[in-house]
């Protein structure tokens, strides 16, 4: 059965299901092994151990809320091939998902309560997006990645240089996050305004600062 087969209802019962995976379940990971894989784990205070955690944190937050922008911006996307696009990154962004949280399960840590919140907002801006033109929403997805992209930089100048786990999962994120940035330019991304880039900049700050504690 495609998408186009699908009635509004079978569409809203799938994007519920996604929405709890993403939340409290386990989402559905793509084919790629966890880069994590082979790498030995390294002693540190623990001091580091619960800084980093919390950075992990904030990294799980942020697939959280990409996993819903992905969805809410697929749902109203009005071309197919945008569409698809949106799909195979949300896929990916789930790999992201169940790497941060594998690893803040092995620091003995916790997943953010604020995630059903910032996944109901980041559905809501996704689908506004979509709905607005698929230039604006694949150029919102540029910019969005563009912003994770130099989070993940400042969280790789945090993280202990030995922590290889850590470093490998954030590495392959920034790589990920550049593709689909490329990928929505590519695909017709338009440059945003001013406005709604500095919106989108405060929230992430926003987000960040909270999650880092709650």
């Amino acid at each position: 059965m495609s998408t186009r087969d699908y009635t509004p209802l079978d569409t809203a019962l799938i994007g519920l299901d996604q929405a709890l995976r993403t939340i409290f379940g386990r989402p559905l990971v793509t084919e790629r092994p966890n880069p994590t894989d082979g790498l030995s784990e390294i002693e540190m205070s623990e001091e580091q151990r619960e800084h980093t955690a919390r950075l992990m944190r904030i990294n799980h937050t942020g697939e959280v809320c990409a996993q819903a922008l992905y969805q809410g911006q697929a749902l109203t996307a009005k071309l197919p091939n945008v569409r698809d696009s949106m799909e195979r990154a949300a896929q990916e962004e789930n790999d992201h998902l169940a790497w941060c949280e594998g690893r803040l399960k092995e620091f003995g840590n916790r997943k953010s309560f604020l995630n059903p919140l910032w996944y109901a907002g980041s559905f809501a801006i996704g689908a506004a997006a979509g709905a607005a033109g698929d230039k604006w929403s694949l150029g919102f997805v540029a910019k969005t990645e563009h912003q994770v992209c130099a989070h993940l930089d400042d969280h790789l100048e945090q993280i202990p240089a030995s922590d290889q786990k850590s470093r490998s999962i954030l590495e392959q994120m920034r790589e990920d996050e550049l593709h689909h940035a490329t990928v929505a330019l590519e695909h017709g991304g338009a440059e945003l305004p001013g406005p709604i880039k500095l919106a989108m900049k405060l929230t992430s700050k926003v987000m960040t600062q909270s999650v880092y504690w709650i």
